[in-house]
């Protein structure tokens, strides 16, 4: 890590309580800090979304491989983007349902349509895009 800042940060009470109960020890962070630094970061991944930054994330599908002509289409979809596209997973669920996990890596407004034309396919159940940062720019 690099050359660590202290700063002070103005709190009521009650919201400093509320924060270390439900974040700080819920979620297991050795202190405040740890805690305080990962919003810090979250904050920052968020707004290289809304740049033009490289981006890393992942896409999920939950479908019906049963739906006439679906698979094919999410195929085809994938090959039209196949230079964002690093990893995918396909998992059957049961009989019917498939998960489908896409790890995908560009300029984030080159990503977010991807994401979006997959997940609004007509039979996909269900989909999200998960973002995250490639963390060149992340200390």
């Amino acid at each position: 890590m690099t050359d660590l800042v202290r700063f002070g940060v103005s709190i009521g009470e009650k919201l400093l309580e509320r924060f270390d109960s439900h974040i700080v020890q819920k979620k297991g962070y050795a202190n405040r800090s740890e805690a305080i630094r990962d919003l810090i970061r979250n904050q920052l991944v968020e707004s290289e979304w809304e740049s033009e930054e490289e981006v890393a994330g992942t896409i999920t599908l939950i479908y019906d491989h049963h739906v006439r002509g679906l698979s094919e289409t999410l195929l085809e979809t994938q090959h039209d983007y196949h230079h964002l596209i690093l990893s995918n997973m396909h998992l059957h669920l049961d009989h019917h349902n498939c998960l489908e996990v896409l790890a995908v890596k560009g300029i984030a407004n080159e990503v977010r349509p991807l994401a979006e034309r997959l997940i609004s396919t007509k039979g996909v159940k269900h989909g999200r895009l998960t973002i995250t940062s490639t963390g060149k720019h992340l200390g």
